[in-house]
């Protein structure tokens, strides 16, 4: 049997966590798991399986594994557990080190075996299972919890699934379009401003879940002051037409503008544009394949390394974490996200000025100047959980807002990404920050 994870022992099943509804939470699972499915519909079992490089993953896995979450979490953790094939458990595992060994990373391109057929049935029963544990209400709250956390890891996954089956695509010679549907809109980007804040001790993060009734990740709290200097926020995040003066000034060409790291690996792979720009600088591969590069939407697929250097150019800086979140705190959770009916699953330019801060949510992951690393009284999740987040934190940075590619019901102000400084394939951008005196 599973060690318990969200506590120090399993409650008796009938028990039930007032803050959440089983009802609403079925509605929530179906609803996610019903996302995953049409996502991965425009996609061939060969498309499927492909793996362009050591830090993507096939679509497929991203469909097992996140299965594979529910069985492994929230199932198997009753005695007597019949498990849908245990051969999968090493497959899928990811990087749960203590619930078994895993099938390294970079080699999850080589499983055509099981076949997607065979991955799409399982995902079917084990959330046939799942619903029947919900109809004899024989869910603890450590169920109940489990699986309100394995919805969000899936929508995780779903964001994964299009920026890793964008990257197989463009490095497919033919550079396919995942959906040839998908909406292309044009607008015209605001004038920059900057918006000032005076000097504050702000409270940022997210107060420890499960016990406090809104979820949120462990690496989002607890919540806490900071001090936070006088500082600007530019009001929207930088636009293609705005990256692409840094290049024409010499971005790429100048030294002193990058951190070392980022100017070796930036002259070993000869970067000289975004990742997935034409050339010429007049087309990007978007998931609807080659478009025209809209020169008011907001530029994506940046580095770390890169958002820094254009700060440095502009004169600015990359925001703080609790910079960002202080501003964020209180807007509403509206832009440019991965909605089934609307979505562009790619960056737009927002027609509307007004006062305030804009795009803060949605289009792009936003890069900090923040280092990904754990707030003060952080305790990871007890139990096999507890390595969803915590053991991330070295070597990474923070990002927040959310992209185009990210479920709008999976985003909060607290919310803390992260990923490598290299990392160049995730809808990640820039706005820019500035010390005042």
């Amino acid at each position: 049997m599973l060690a318990w994870m969200l506590g120090s022992a399993a409650p008796a099943a009938n028990t039930r966590d007032s803050a959440i509804e089983p009802q609403a939470l079925l509605a929530r699972y179906l609803a996610v798991r019903a996302s995953s499915a049409a996502l991965a519909a425009p996609l061939s079992a060969e498309d499927a399986m492909v793996q362009s490089m050591d830090d993507a993953s096939p679509a497929k896995w991203h469909l097992a594994h996140t299965t594979w979450f529910f069985e492994r979490f929230v199932l198997a953790a009753r005695d007597g557990y019949a498990a849908f094939n245990p051969q999968w458990d090493y497959l899928f595992n990811s990087y749960y080190q203590s619930a078994g060994p895993i099938h390294a990373r970079p080699r999850r391109g080589l499983l055509s075996r099981p076949g997607l057929t065979e991955v799409l049935d399982y995902r079917a029963e084990i959330d046939a299972r799942i619903r029947r544990r919900f109809a004899d209400g024989d869910l603890s709250n450590h169920d109940l919890r489990t699986l309100l956390l394995g919805t969000h890891h899936e929508q995780q996954h779903q964001e994964l699934l299009l920026t890793d089956i964008k990257h197989a695509f463009w490095s497919n010679p033919l550079k396919p379009a995942y959906r040839d549907d998908l909406p292309m809109r044009t607008g015209r980007a605001a004038p920059l401003r900057w918006i000032a804040r005076e000097e504050a001790i702000v409270e940022i993060g997210a107060a420890p879940w499960p016990q406090a009734p809104a979820f949120a990740y462990d690496n989002e709290s607890p919540r806490h002051r900071v001090l936070v200097p006088a500082y600007a926020l530019a009001s929207r995040p930088i636009s293609n037409g705005e990256y692409r003066q840094f290049i024409a000034d010499g971005g790429y060409r100048t030294p002193a503008l990058w951190m070392s790291e980022g100017w070796a690996l930036a002259d070993a792979q000869a970067w000289n544009r975004p990742l997935y720009w034409s050339e010429d600088g007049r087309r990007e591969f978007t998931l609807g394949g080659w478009r025209p590069l809209d020169s008011h939407a907001p530029v994506c697929h940046l580095s770390y390394f890169e958002a820094d250097a254009l700060a440095r150019w502009a004169g600015a800086r990359l925001p703080t974490e609790a910079e960002w979140e202080q501003a964020a705190a209180g807007a509403a959770i509206e832009g440019n996200f991965a909605d089934p009916a609307t979505a562009a699953l790619h960056p737009q330019a927002l027609d509307a000025s007004g006062p305030g801060l804009r795009q803060l949510f949605g289009d792009v992951w936003e890069w900090t100047a923040s280092a990904y690393t754990p707030y003060p009284g952080f305790r990871a999740l007890p139990g096999s959980l507890g390595e969803y987040n915590g053991k991330f934190m070295c070597g990474q940075w923070v990002l927040r807002g959310g992209s185009c590619v990210t479920p709008r019901d999976h985003m909060r102000a607290s919310y803390r990404n992260f990923f490598p400084p290299p990392a160049r394939w995730q809808f990640s951008g820039v706005r820019l920050a500035k010390d005042l005196a």
